[in-house]
C-alpha cells in the first residue's frame, strides 16, 4: 500500500507547504512537480491492482479495487493535466491584476487540499470518512470559488456552501441511519462503517432503514453531483471561480460524489433484495428518476445560457444526469457504459474548460455574446473548443459516442419506452451547444480580441485519449471496467 500512502501523502504534505511558501516564486511550479508526483504514485498503485487484485490498508480503513482504482488515476491524472494549464493561467490573471501573492498562496494550498480530500474520499473503506473527506472538499471548493473576491464570486460561494452544507448534512443523517442498521447485525460495532464489512452483512441488514438511509444519502451526495434541483450552486461556482478549478470541479469531483452514491446503492440493493419490502428496485429506480430529469432540465437550459463557463457547467449535469441514470439502470451493460462515460466525461470537460479559459482571456469576458471567430484569431484555441464540443455532444468515433451508445441500448433492452425521452434530450443537448459554438468559432471578430498565450497541450493529450476510448478500449482498462461492473453488478459484461 505504498504507492497509496504516496498517492494521499504528497497533495496533503504539498497543500501544507503551499499554505506556508505558496507566495513565493517557485509555487507553482512545485505545485505542478507534486500533481505529477501524485500521478506517477496513483499509477503505481493501478500497476500493483491490476497484478494482485484488491488493497486493504491500516487496519481496514483504506481498500483500493477495481471500481475506485481507475478514478484515482484518473483523478490524479487530470490533477496534473490542470496544474500544467494552472502553470501559465494563473501567472496570467496575478499579472492583470485580479490575484495578489497571497491569493495565489491560496489558490496552490486549497487546489493540492481539493485533490487530497477527493482521493482520500475514494481509498477509504470506512463510509464515515469518506463523508468527513466529501466535507473537506467542499470547504477547499468554497476558498477556490471565492478565490477573486469579487461581489459575485463571494455570492457564488455562499451559495455553495450553504446548499452544498444542507446537502451534506442530510448525507451524514443518512450514514447515521446506516450505522445504526449495522450495527444491530455486525458483531464489533466499531466496523460497522466499513465498507466491506457491510457488503459482507448486507443481506441481514434491515430493509426499511436502509431505504430511508439511501434516500437521504442519495440527495445528500446528489447534491455534490449537481443532481436537478440541487444543481443551483455548480453554474454560479463555475463562473466565478478560477478555470482551473472549473476542469477539476467538473470533470473530478462530480465523479466522487456519484461514486459515494454507487457504494452505498451496492449495499442498499443487496439489503432490500433479502428483505420483505416489495421495492427491491428502489435505489436504482430513484437514481433513474433523478438522472432522467437531470439530463432534461439541463438540456433545456443550455439554451438560455450567455455566459460560456456556466454553458459547459450545464452541460456537466446534463452528464451527470446521464451517468446517475446508467447506474439506476443497472445491469452489466449499463454499468460498464456508466463506468466509461465517467472517464471520458472528465477528460472531455477539463479539456473543454482549459480551452473555455484561453477563450476568456483572448475576449476579455465570458459573455458568449462577445466571444466570437477564436479560430481566426487563434486556430489552436477555436479548433480546441470545436473539436471538444463535438467530443462531449457525442460525436463518433469519441469515446461519448461509444458511452451513449452502450447506454442507450441498455436502455432499449430493459426500458425501451425510455429511449425515446433520451433520444430528444441528446438532441435538444446537442442543439443547445452548437447554436452558441458556431458563432464563438466561426463568427466575425470584434474589436479589441487578441492572441494570447495558450497552453494547449493538456487539451491535445485528452481528447487523443478521448478520441482512442472511442475507437478502441485498451484492454487493461475493459478488464478494470468489466471488474468493476462485476463489483458493482455481480455479473461480468466481457
Amino acid at each position: 500500500m505504498t504507492a497509496l500512502y504516496l498517492t494521499l501523502l504528497i497533495p496533503m504534505c504539498s497543500s501544507i507547504l503551499l499554505g506556508i511558501f505558496g507566495n513565493r516564486s517557485w509555487a507553482a511550479k512545485f505545485n505542478l512537480l507534486a500533481t505529477v508526483a501524485a500521478f506517477a504514485s496513483s499509477v503505481w498503485l493501478a500497476l500493483n491492482v491490476l497484478n494482485h487484485g484488491s488493497l486493504g490498508g491500516y487496519t481496514g480503513q483504506f481498500r483500493v479495487d477495481s471500481f475506485n482504482v481507475y478514478l484515482i488515476a484518473l483523478t490524479a491524472f487530470v490533477g496534473a493535466t490542470t496544474a500544467f494549464f494552472s502553470l501559465p493561467y494563473m501567472a496570467q490573471e496575478e499579472a492583470n491584476g485580479r490575484l495578489s501573492p497571497g491569493r495565489m498562496r491560496l489558490y496552490h494550498a486549497s487546489y493540492q487540499g481539493f485533490l487530497f480530500t477527493m482521493q482520500l474520499a475514494m481509498s477509504t473503506n470506512n463510509l464515515g470518512v469518506l463523508w468527513v473527506a466529501m466535507e473537506g472538499a467542499t470547504l477547499a471548493t468554497v476558498l477556490l470559488v471565492s478565490l477573486y473576491r469579487t461581489p459575485e464570486a463571494v455570492e457564488a460561494a455562499w451559495k455553495y456552501f450553504i446548499v452544498c452544507g444542507v446537502g451534506i448534512a442530510l448525507a451524514l443523517f443518512g450514514t447515521v441511519l446506516l450505522y445504526f442498521a449495522a450495527a444491530q447485525v455486525i458483531p464489533d460495532p466499531e466496523n460497522a462503517l466499513l465498507w466491506t464489512v457491510l457488503s459482507a452483512h448486507a443481506s441481514s441488514l434491515q430493509p426499511a432503514v436502509m431505504a430511508i438511509a439511501f434516500v437521504f444519502l442519495l440527495v445528500g451526495y446528489g447534491t455534490k453531483v449537481g443532481l436537478v434541483p440541487m444543481h443551483t450552486w455548480l453554474p454560479d461556482a463555475h463562473s466565478e471561480g478560477p478555470t482551473p478549478m472549473s476542469a477539476v470541479l467538473s470533470g473530478l469531483l462530480l465523479n466522487v460524489a456519484l461514486y459515494a452514491i454507487i457504494r452505498v446503492k451496492i449495499i442498499t440493493d443487496a439489503a432490500l433484495a433479502s428483505g420483505t419490502l416489495h421495492s427491491p428496485h428502489m435505489a436504482g429506480n430513484l437514481m433513474m428518476g433523478f438522472g432522467i430529469v437531470s439530463f432534461t432540465v439541463a438540456g433545456l437550459f443550455l439554451h438560455r445560457q450567455r455566459d460560456i463557463k456556466r454553458l459547459f457547467s450545464y452541460s456537466s449535469i446534463e452528464h451527470m444526469g446521464l451517468m446517475t441514470f446508467a447506474f439506476g439502470l443497472g445491469g452489466p451493460l449499463a454499468t460498464f457504459g456508466g463506468l466509461l462515460h465517467m472517464t471520458v466525461h472528465s477528460l472531455t470537460k477539463s479539456a473543454i474548460f482549459i480551452t473555455v479559459g484561453h477563450a476568456t482571456h483572448i475576449a476579455k469576458t465570458q459573455s458568449i455574446d462577445n466571444i466570437r471567430g477564436l479560430i481566426k484569431t487563434q486556430p489552436a484555441v477555436g479548433w480546441g473548443l470545436a473539436i471538444g464540443t463535438v467530443a462531449i455532444a457525442g460525436f463518433p468515433p469519441f469515446g461519448v459516442f461509444t458511452s451513449e451508445f452502450l447506454l442507450l441500448s441498455a436502455t432499449m433492452k430493459s426500458y425501451p419506452w425510455l429511449t425515446v425521452p433520451l433520444l430528444t434530450g441528446l438532441a435538444v443537448a446537442f442543439a443547445g451547444l452548437f447554436r452558441h459554438l458556431h458563432p464563438m468559432v466561426y463568427g466575425d471578430v470584434p474589436e479589441g480580441q487578441q492572441k494570447v498565450e495558450a497552453n494547449m497541450f493538456p487539451v491535445v493529450v485528452q481528447l487523443l485519449l478521448v478520441l482512442w476510448l472511442g475507437i478502441a478500449i485498451p484492454g487493461f482498462l475493459s478488464h478494470w471496467f468489466d471488474q468493476a461492473t462485476f463489483l458493482i453488478t455481480g455479473s461480468h459484461l466481457l
